[in-house]
């Protein structure tokens, strides 16, 4: 069955999507921002249901306080085997550390050509924020391609102490 919820956060509205299992516990299949390239929408089957998220939003909410460093979610991601190789990948970028997307292509096994597949799969990211793709970075430092917006990166790298923010 499939469930959702929203939840205010500093980066807006967060949609969160998940299926519960026959166990009753939640898999993680989408968590989305307003205005997210490719974002989720709840599907016309799946109910609200906010109880069954009070781990991810207890966790988020610690992620936001600063108290949580690493997600530990069940998540259920659907994508090709090479995305889901990018994914893993991304999973394992430590917090407040960033790294580039040729560092991931080479991680995974691609050539230096494969870059733009490698950004193509982090932007198909189903899980913003909880698989940390904001962790991803041009070679040149540059903050690029993000898929709730660079305004969103650059905020969740300063709250991890990776960059410094900029005024504005």
């Amino acid at each position: 069955m499939t469930v959702h919820t929203t939840l205010d956060s500093p980066l807006g509205e967060l949609l969160l999507i998940g299926d519960v299992r026959p166990d009753g516990t939640l898999a993680l299949t989408s968590l989305s921002v307003p205005g997210q390239k490719g974002g989720a929408a709840a599907a016309a089957d799946s109910r609200p249901d906010p109880a069954v998220f009070a781990e991810v939003v207890r966790q988020l909410d610690a992620y936001f306080a600063g108290d949580l460093h690493d997600f530990d979610l069940p998540m259920a991601s659907r994508g090709s085997a090479f995305q889901e190789r990018i994914w893993a990948a991304i999973d394992e970028i430590p917090y407040g550390t960033t790294t580039t997307y040729g560092a991931i292509a080479e991680r995974v096994g691609t050539s230096r050509a494969g870059v733009r597949a490698v950004g193509t799969a982090i932007g198909a990211n189903p899980l913003l924020l909880v698989r940390p793709c904001h962790r991803v970075i041009g070679a040149d430092g540059a903050l690029r391609g993000y898929a709730g917006g660079l305004e969103r990166k650059e905020y969740l790298l300063a709250h991890e102490g990776a960059i410094l923010a900029r005024v504005r």
